[in-house]
């Protein structure tokens, strides 16, 4: 099975990109989006950004594949603007993305065709716009340990190069972690059962 260590997303907002067709005018956005709780905000932002716009239309992809993802005609004829807007994500091979593709309606009529050329084209405008970057895929551990032992964990811990993101250091002491996934073979390798079952125990959190 293929092992996935990185991602493709964007580093920045894209909100201003302007594609006139027919007398509408789309607007596409493209916003850096890991859950989908933020939808709502992001849409209500971008239609106080393009207010009174005829439609807004959209598709996200959520996960390191990609596995979580929508697509919304808002309006438009079905399959003529969501599908087209995801269809660009899927080629630019983006996650953990929002694109939001706003049309002023123009007076002319495009048709099913114009619809998704121009949808399309959008998107695809929209994305080039971006800056497209690769992001590490983390897994994050908590260390749990008696106090006495707090300096051999971190000992440890700094051998193989790996910063605490928090720690509690009372009478029984944790330690959060991030392990990139490329890593973890060589991580759970050296932090060898035996270390384990006489100083510490981990657990990998969700």
């Amino acid at each position: 099975m293929l092992k996935i260590f990185q991602y493709r997303t964007i580093d920045k907002p894209i909100t201003d990109f302007l594609l006139r067709v027919k007398g509408s005018k789309f607007y596409g956005l493209l916003f850096y989006m890991e859950n989908e709780n933020d939808l709502n905000i992001l849409l209500q932002n971008t239609k106080a950004l393009y207010p009174q716009a005829t439609h807004y239309c959209y598709a996200y992809r959520i996960g390191v594949k990609g596995e979580r993802f929508r697509v919304n005609d808002d309006g438009e004829p079905s399959g003529t603007a969501g599908l087209p807007i995801y269809n660009q994500l899927l080629s630019a091979d983006i996650v953990n993305v929002l694109l939001i593709v706003v049309r002023y309606y123009g007076g002319t009529k495009l048709g099913v065709s114009g619809l998704i050329k121009a949808y399309k084209e959008c998107s695809l405008q929209t994305i080039s716009q971006s800056n497209i970057i690769e992001k590490e895929i983390y897994e994050c551990y908590e260390l749990i340990f008696n106090y006495d032992k707090q300096s051999l964990v971190m000992n440890f811990l700094k051998k193989l190069q790996i910063e605490p993101i928090s720690f509690n250091f009372l009478e029984n002491c944790s330690v959060k972690i991030e392990v990139p996934v490329k890593k973890r073979d060589s991580f759970l390798d050296k932090f060898n059962p035996l270390f384990l079952q006489k100083f510490v125990s981990y657990k990998l959190l969700a």
